[in-house]
């Protein structure tokens, strides 16, 4: 997926007003994405994203944490956007929609299995339930 759909489907889904704020939205997410799953994973999905996108799940090792709630999820996307609750949720939400769509399915239940089981309202009961546009889907 090209960086250009990749924000458009995030904005879309969030219902934003501006590409900016999915952008924001797609660093918040994914970087704590990042601090939560396995180096490897990380590195794995980010090497399927473009290179603007891919660099969020490159967190520095030190930046990791071992494990955490999908609450404490929560107040992280919060903290670095700067938002409401209910606004974080909606942009992790798309994000992994989006994310589910990008990447290939294999490795997008990789990052379920090794997420606990409060994570569970991000993910779809099967795999890329969302159809977009013709060649944003792999």
């Amino acid at each position: 997926m090209k960086y250009d759909e990749f924000i458009k489907h995030v904005q879309s889904f969030a219902q934003l007003d501006s590409s900016e704020s999915a952008q924001k939205g797609i660093r918040a997410t994914l970087s704590t994405l990042a601090e939560r799953i396995d180096p490897a994973l990380a590195n794995k999905l980010a090497d399927q994203l473009p290179e603007e996108i891919s660099t969020y799940l490159r967190v520095p090792q030190e930046n990791r944490s071992s494990s955490f709630s999908l609450e404490e999820f929560y107040s992280r996307v919060i903290e670095k956007e700067e938002i409401a609750p209910a606004q974080a949720v909606m942009h992790v939400r798309s994000v992994f929609a989006v994310l589910n769509c990008a990447v290939n399915p294999t490795d997008f239940r990789e990052v379920q299995a090794h997420l606990d089981q409060d994570y569970e309202e991000l993910f779809p009961m099967s795999s890329n339930p969302y159809k977009l546009v013709s060649g944003t889907q792999q």
